[in-house]
C-alpha cells in the first residue's frame, strides 16, 4: 500500500511538471486590453509552433503578480506605471530604466515597450463639465456633490483613488467601486458624474467623454510590456523572440482600434489578434472560428489547468499528513492534545496561510 502511495504520488507530481515544462502559460487581467495582449503573445508564440495556454481574466494585478512568481503563469501584460506606483511601491523607484535590475531580484524579466501608453483618466459627459465649468482634475474640489464611480481596483491601488484624493484634496463623499464597463453605462445613463479611465479605452470617443487635464501630473507614464519569468529565457528561447516582434509595434490609436473591435462591434479577441499579428508581420495563423461551445471549451480546459494544480498541491500535502497520522496515532487525533498557547497559534497560523 505504501509503494502505491509512493508511485502514485511522484507520477501526479512528474505529470504535473512535464506538462509545466512543455507549455507556455500566459495569464492577463480582467480587463479587455489585458486579453487581447495575452492573446497577441499566445498568437505570436504559436507562430513557433509551441504548445501554449492562455489563462483569461484571472484577476487583478496582485493576483497575476503573485502567479508569475509562483510559476503558475509564464507571461503577463503590465504596465511600467503599475509596476513603479503599485507592485514596486516599496522599492522607491525613481526612473523606469531601473526596472529591469529591480525584477531580477524576484527573477522577473520585462520587454521593452509594446509601443502605447495606457495611462489613467478621469472622465465626464461633456455638457456637465461645461455647465460646472470643470476642466482638469483640480477642478473637482469645488464640486463635493458629484458622484464618482471608479473600477475596485482603481479604489484600492496606491496609483489610485486613495492617492489622487490626497494629491489634488478631493472630498467627494459619494464614490463607489464598479466593474469598469458598468461604470460607462452609469456616466451615459447620468447614475455617475465622473468615472476612472484608460486612455487606450474605445468608450472614451463611443461617447463622446471629456479627458480631465491631470494638472499635477500625478498619473505616471503606463507603458505597456510584458512580463515573464526569467528561465523562460532558456526553456522556450524562440518564444521569446517572436514576442519581442511586438515591441514598439503597437501604436495608442491602434490599441484603442483593437479594444473597439472586440467591445463595440463584438469580435473576439483571438479574431482581432490574428488579424493584426498577420497584417502586421506577414504571418499564416490557423483561424479558429470562434463560438460559444469553442469558447466554453477553451474556458473549461484553462479551469481543469488550475483545479489540476490545486489538486496536485493537495495530494503532496495531504497524502504524506495522512501516512503521518497513520503511522503516529497520537498525532492525528486532535483531542490527545490539551489545550495551550502554542499548539493553537500553530493551528490559528495554518488556517491563516490557507484562507
Amino acid at each position: 500500500m505504501n509503494n502505491f502511495i509512493k508511485i502514485f504520488t511522484i507520477s501526479c507530481f512528474l505529470v504535473g511538471f512535464s506538462f509545466s515544462q512543455s507549455t507556455i502559460k500566459i495569464g492577463s487581467k480582467k480587463f479587455t486590453e489585458s486579453v487581447i495582449l495575452g492573446e497577441l503573445v499566445k498568437g505570436m508564440i504559436q507562430t513557433q509552433n509551441i504548445q501554449v495556454i492562455h489563462i483569461r481574466e484571472l484577476g487583478g494585478t496582485r493576483v497575476l503578480w503573485n502567479a508569475l512568481l509562483r510559476g503558475e503563469i509564464d507571461i503577463y501584460p503590465e504596465y511600467s506605471g503599475t509596476l513603479i506606483q503599485e507592485i514596486l511601491a516599496n522599492e522607491k523607484i525613481s526612473d523606469v530604466q531601473d526596472l529591469p535590475h529591480i525584477l531580477a531580484k524576484y527573477h522577473i524579466k520585462m520587454s521593452r515597450p509594446l509601443g502605447f501608453n495606457n495611462t489613467y483618466a478621469l472622465g465626464m459627459l461633456p455638457d456637465l463639465a461645461a455647465e460646472k465649468n470643470i476642466n482638469k482634475i483640480s477642478d473637482l474640489r469645488f464640486h463635493p456633490e458629484l458622484r464618482f464611480g471608479f473600477t475596485n481596483e482603481f479604489m484600492d491601488r496606491q496609483d489610485g483613488w486613495p492617492g489622487l484624493q490626497q494629491e489634488y484634496q478631493l472630498s467627494q463623499n459619494n464614490v463607489h467601486g464598479l466593474d469598469h464597463d458598468l461604470a460607462y453605462r452609469g456616466i451615459a445613463g447620468g447614475s455617475i458624474d465622473v468615472i476612472d479611465m484608460y486612455s487606450t479605452d474605445a468608450e472614451i470617443d463611443y461617447y463622446q467623454l471629456k479627458i480631465l487635464t491631470d494638472d499635477h501630473n500625478y498619473f505616471p507614464e503606463y507603458m505597456a510590456v510584458f512580463l515573464y519569468r526569467s528561465d523562460v529565457d532558456t526553456n522556450f528561447p524562440k518564444a521569446l523572440d517572436a514576442i519581442f516582434l511586438l515591441q514598439g509595434q503597437i501604436s495608442e490609436q491602434q490599441m484603442q482600434n483593437l479594444n473597439k473591435r472586440v467591445k463595440l462591434e463584438g469580435f473576439s479577441e483571438s479574431q482581432v489578434t490574428v488579424d493584426f499579428i498577420e497584417d502586421r508581420f506577414n504571418f499564416a495563423i490557423d483561424r479558429e472560428e470562434v463560438t460559444i461551445l469553442s469558447r466554453l471549451c477553451e474556458n473549461t480546459v484553462d479551469h481543469l489547468f488550475l483545479v489540476g494544480i490545486s489538486l496536485l498541491a493537495a495530494i503532496l500535502i495531504s497524502i504524506p499528513l495522512g501516512i503521518i497520522a497513520f503511522r503516529f496515532e497520537n498525532w492525528g487525533r486532535v483531542d490527545k492534545f490539551e489545550y495551550n498557547e502554542y499548539y493553537w497559534s500553530v493551528v490559528l497560523t495554518f488556517q491563516t496561510f490557507f484562507a
